[in-house]
């Protein structure tokens, strides 16, 4: 192997680890969604081994990054963004519609009916927040209001006051969501675990 092929597969562990973190994944979770032990996950990200196809596969299609993004390869001048949708265990899917690193970054948020007397649980982090409805009827609560926002309408709030997003019982909600890096954590990473978003 090369120099820069050495350097760039030594990058690799450090950037997992960021990647998991970032999304506030645990080794144990991570392994469980793909099907790599907790020791070899825990040597790749330590950098004591080098990671294989076989392991780099799982692992971008669970952070929803391509392999190149995983790897840091060479930017090859293409403008177009991979919009492959996040997994999701509830039927929600969240297809990222950005790919430049920090700053503010856009989601398309696609969440199954839901049930009109749900509770929500509300969450708070830094930063702000910014949504807008495509389709259906997004359910807003935030803080002491609960409201239902139509096509068209969009919010903007301050991510400290507890809020939580959701479909109505109506059907499916499809929505835009610009968010930070706080927000991002937050928001992705609830919304893959159930219904509605932090």
């Amino acid at each position: 192997m090369d120099d820069l092929t050495d350097r760039t597969l030594d990058a690799v562990g450090p950037r997992l680890k960021r990647l998991r973190q970032r999304r506030d994944i645990t080794l144990n979770d991570l392994a469980e969604e793909t099907g790599i032990s907790i020791s070899t996950l825990s040597r790749l990200e330590a950098g004591l081994r080098r990671p294989t196809l076989e392991q780099l596969l799982p692992l971008a299609r669970v952070y929803g990054v391509t392999l190149d993004e995983l790897v840091d390869a060479p930017p090859t001048g293409d403008p177009r963004i991979n919009m492959r949708p996040l997994p999701s265990r509830d039927g929600s899917v969240i297809v990222p519609l950005s790919r430049r690193p920090g700053g503010i970054q856009a989601y398309k948020f696609i969440l199954p009916a839901g049930r009109d007397d749900a509770e929500p649980a509300l969450r708070t982090h830094e930063g702000y927040d910014w949504a807008f409805v495509l389709n259906g009827r997004l359910r807003l609560v935030l803080g002491e209001r609960d409201l239902i926002l139509e096509p068209g309408e969009a919010a903007e709030f301050d991510t400290r006051t507890p809020h939580w997003f959701g479909a109505t019982s109506a059907g499916p909600v499809e929505f835009l969501s610009l968010v930070g890096k706080q927000g991002e954590r937050a928001h992705v990473r609830t919304a893959v675990d159930r219904h509605g978003s932090g």
